[in-house]
């Protein structure tokens, strides 16, 4: 087994165990990280090669620092090493600066409690974006323990696996491990034609793309290429901008968890209509996103 170690300081405030509690109860990440306390072990597969990463908060809320150990079967390269500390940074936003958003957020006396609580929460992602786009679709019309049956499923027949400390730690497949996969074997995993279509739609266009693409590129070139992909409606292509790419301008508005949220906040016992949430968010610019998923969390 090699083993690369080093350590990461993420913008303050910031608070590892609330992230450690956010993916204790994330649903689609289920059964996929050991979480303990100040401490999380995860799989990634980058270029087919997998790591297992273990990451301990050695830091306070204020002045926060994470070492990590990386684990491999295989050599680590520069460049392996590298894009796997880059994904941790990404996956745990450890470099988003929340005190513009706070500073919003305290003017606003039906959501500054939110902020109390969640004090130094940086929003988990998921892992990848196409491991995103991949959910939103398997959610599509499903319940979400079938979804996440399906999931697992997925994971384990076109995934990659790696032991550490006793415990086997899956890698949710790259999109070209799903992208040369035969449509009708794919079907006997997902066990519905059009989610089947879909995903493998979305691994050809996510194996194709480039990843500076989804990094840099304006806002609208994106959402235009997620909305030409088959499968990727307006609420999936929200879903991935916020969650899988963490461009915080956007608000899925017409998702009903969030608008029962928000109404338990802001509603004074009535529903909040559609545009009543686009006004709400739209107080708080560039970190509407960051607002509607505090309110999701705090739910």
């Amino acid at each position: 087994m090699y083993q690369e170690v080093g350590t990461l300081t993420p913008t303050p405030p910031f608070d590892f165990d609330k992230s450690l509690q956010f993916l204790g109860i994330f649903g689609p990440t289920k059964n996929e990280q050991t979480v303990s306390t100040q401490s999380l072990t995860k799989a990634i597969s980058f270029n087919g090669q997998t790591v297992v990463f273990q990451l301990t908060s050695i830091g306070t809320i204020e002045k926060p620092r994470l070492e990590y150990t990386l684990f491999s079967a295989d050599p680590f390269s520069e460049a392996t090493k590298n894009a796997v500390v880059e994904h941790i940074t990404f996956f745990l936003s450890l470099k988003d600066d929340l005190e513009p958003f706070y500073r919003i957020g305290r003017e606003d006396a039906d959501f500054a409690p939110l902020i109390e609580h969640l004090h130094g929460y940086h929003q988990v992602k998921f892992l990848t974006p196409f491991e995103n786009a991949c959910w939103a679709v398997l959610t599509q019309r499903n319940p979400m323990k079938i979804a996440q049956k399906t999931k697992q499923a997925l994971v384990e027949r076109y995934g990659n696996s790696l032991e550490v400390h006793e415990s086997v730690y899956w890698a949710f497949p790259e999109p070209f491990q799903i992208a040369v996969v035969d449509e009708s074997e794919l079907l006997k995993v997902i066990r519905n034609d059009r989610r089947t279509e879909y995903l493998i739609a979305i691994a050809r266009a996510f194996s194709e793309v480039d990843e500076e693409f989804l990094k840099a590129a304006p806002d609208e070139e994106v959402e235009m290429w997620l909305r030409n992909i088959k499968g990727i409606g307006e609420w999936s292509a929200t879903f991935i901008m916020v969650r899988g790419l963490g461009r915080m301008e956007h608000v899925p508005l017409t998702e009903t968890r969030l608008i029962e949220a928000a109404s338990k906040v802001y509603g004074r016992g009535e529903e909040l209509s559609r545009n009543e949430l686009k006004r709400l968010a739209d107080k708080y610019g560039p970190w509407q996103g960051y607002w509607a998923h505090y309110i999701r969390v705090a739910s």
